[in-house]
């Protein structure tokens, strides 16, 4: 058998910083099981940590997902067993790793009819677009809605989701090719128009009112935009920094815009119990068996070249989701 290896950062940084580190299988402590990954997926938060914007203790490892096969369990883990097919988007950074020992609370089954790369690839995105949707938004047919970065890994499953919930799909992609592909979803009004053209172009869109909600995942270079855009007394989703976060927000630009509310959501705290995190992933399966979201594995990059991945995912050249092979 090949050796064990996961990828660490020592020191905050560029994706150089990314190392390759032999490691040894970690027998299962009481309440976790110990998986031998499969796909691992890639994830704007993976950048984050490792750049420091969010920080923590270094060295340390990273990713936030994946899913494989249970080789261990601990004797009190009742919920799942030897051979089953999980998959887990919570934790301590660390899923870049061919082999990881999880708390099995933290995991959920992979139905038979969705593939490892495929899990991978849509989970943690999923599990937020679910919680967006449903539990924050709470965004409800004959709504509108602005999704920005509309043809990345979460913005190509929001502008699904919310067009099978019946809401009116404004959405926004950073080049005429991503906006083929989201339209390639079935998205009806898409644009790759400039960010301070969006406003303009959402208001002609809804008769001058703008969207109930906005749907932002790129951060500082569109708030200002999604403030433009957002109709009175609508609602700001601010759940990604792809271009950085956003400045310190004045209440009184909430004011000026229509008296509008804005959350900065987590998965962690729509997703803090084992019981919340099986229905975020049971609903996700259920809308992918259902057709109303298409996916697919996307890009697979070798785990080992995770340095790459980064730089690609970071310089906003990929489409969908990207998963790593170990």
């Amino acid at each position: 058998m090949a050796e064990d290896y996961r990828i660490v950062f020592r020191a905050n940084g560029g994706p150089e910083v990314l190392e390759v580190e032999k490691i040894e299988p970690v027998v299962p402590g009481p309440g976790e099981i110990r998986i031998r990954q499969t796909a691992i997926g890639l994830n704007f938060i993976d950048i984050y940590h490792r750049t420091g914007l969010y920080p923590g203790p270094l060295p340390s490892g990273i990713g936030s997902e994946a899913v494989g096969v249970v080789e261990a369990a601990a004797p009190d883990v009742t919920n799942f067993g030897i051979g089953d097919r999980v998959g887990y988007v919570m934790g301590p950074p660390g899923a870049y790793a061919s082999v990881r020992t999880v708390c099995a609370a933290t995991a959920v089954p992979i139905p038979q009819n969705i593939p490892d790369e495929l899990a991978a690839a849509v989970l943690l995105k999923g599990m937020t677009t679910e919680f967006l949707v449903e539990r924050c938004a709470r965004i409800t047919q004959g709504q509108s809605a602005l999704v920005h970065a509309a043809a990345g890994g979460v913005g190509s499953l929001l502008v699904q989701w919310l067009k099978a919930a019946g809401v009116q799909v404004f959405a926004h992609a950073g080049s005429e090719a991503k906006a083929d592909a989201v339209r390639a979803l079935g998205i009806e009004r898409v644009s790759s128009c400039a960010l301070d053209e969006v406003a303009g172009w959402v208001r002609q869109g809804t008769g001058g009112r703008g969207v109930d909600v906005v749907f932002d995942g790129v951060g500082a270079a569109s708030w200002q935009c999604s403030l433009a855009a957002v109709a009175r007394r609508g609602l700001i989703v601010s759940y990604g920094n792809a271009s950085g976060p956003v400045p310190p927000v004045p209440p009184l630009d909430l004011t000026r815009a229509g008296s509008i509310f804005m959350t900065r959501p987590t998965l962690a705290d729509y997703c803090s119990t084992s019981a919340e995190r099986r229905h975020s992933a049971e609903r996700l399966f259920q809308m992918i068996a259902s057709g109303a979201i298409r996916a697919d594995a996307g890009r697979r990059i070798a785990l080992r070249d995770a340095a790459s991945a980064h730089r690609a995912l970071a310089s906003r050249a990929t489409t969908g989701s990207t998963v790593l092979v170990p």
